[in-house]
């Protein structure tokens, strides 16, 4: 009986959060680890113009506020550079919190929270109220945020970022077992690149790569430049054979891409280093494995890659 009553009053108590989330002013919305939205209450729908059986991702639900000036105020003339740098923080941390604004005028104090397996539930609180110059500093302190977090020329997360986020998987791992793979992605012949086109193209060859890997990203992976072409990239509850199939992917993609619209017939590759964590040694002394690997990708002919 004790049992029975047990069950009973879960299911009593998941259909009561259920009915509040409906029925909540504040915008509730869960999404899974593929960041696909599984459910998202009336008062979000209906600021953000989602019909309530929509299936679509984060990403693309931002796509659709920018380009119906609904939901999220996005303030960028380039959506598509916007979602690499929002995507820097986003699925990082398993707690945080930010406001932003909506076409309405509302504004929103948002939390997200992610469990264990990559689920994240986000919820929303208008603070409209509050005092504008109250909102004016923690609006300054985002922005100073944001810019210590994102690299400014490619989007991606900055250095300290990125380390950062190897400091969390290390961790992670070390606490539940939690595998991650850490690679390290560097741009072949890059200084040609900048001696032939210029570093203008340089800059643009950068950018177009950055967005590339992240297209090919979930939302739990990090990506950072650490300097200059070199790049740091993070799987995490990933396999050897997952980490090597996803660096594999991006090698061929960069290698058929064309990063150049102004030279067509431009194409460049990149080499790649790749080691799993070892929760025995420091993050410095995990990166030192994945440079390894990948001078000797660079040493065995580059656009490939090595195993630490």
């Amino acid at each position: 009986m004790a049992d029975s009553r047990s069950i009973a009053s879960s299911t009593e108590l998941t259909e009561h959060f259920a009915r509040l989330y409906e029925q909540s002013p504040l915008h509730v919305v869960l999404y899974d680890p593929q960041d696909m939205v599984r459910y998202a209450n009336p008062s979000h729908c209906t600021d953000f113009g989602m019909p309530r059986d929509a299936v679509m991702s984060w990403s693309d639900m931002m796509r659709h506020s920018y380009a119906n000036n609904v939901g999220a105020a996005i303030k960028t003339d380039d959506i598509e550079a916007w979602l690499v740098s929002a995507k820097a923080r986003r699925g990082k941390l398993p707690f945080r919190t930010f406001e932003a604004d909506l076409h309405s005028g509302r504004w929103m104090y948002i939390t997200e929270t992610m469990d264990d397996q990559g689920w994240i539930l986000s919820i929303g609180c208008d603070v409209t109220a509050m005092r504008a110059d109250g909102r004016s500093l923690r609006q300054a302190r985002d922005g100073a945020l944001r810019a210590t977090q994102v690299d400014t020329l490619t989007g991606v997360s900055s250095r300290a970022h990125v380390l950062e986020q190897l400091d969390l998987r290390l961790s992670q791992l070390r606490g539940n077992q939690q595998p991650c793979g850490l690679v390290l992605l560097d741009l072949d012949y890059f200084k040609k690149i900048n001696d032939t086109f210029g570093h203008h193209a340089g800059d643009e060859v950068l950018q177009r790569f950055s967005r590339l890997v992240v297209s090919l990203l979930g939302r739990n992976d990090g990506f950072g430049r650490i300097g200059g072409e070199e790049f740091l990239l993070l799987l995490p509850q990933a396999t050897p054979a997952e980490v090597e199939a996803k660096v594999q992917g991006i090698l061929e993609l960069v290698r058929e891409s064309s990063p150049l619209p102004e030279v067509p017939r431009f194409h460049h590759t990149c080499s790649a280093g790749l080691t799993m964590l070892d929760p025995a040694l420091s993050a410095v002394e995990n990166i030192r494995s994945a440079d390894r690997a990948l001078y000797a990708a660079k040493g065995a002919g580059r656009d490939r890659l090595m195993w630490a």
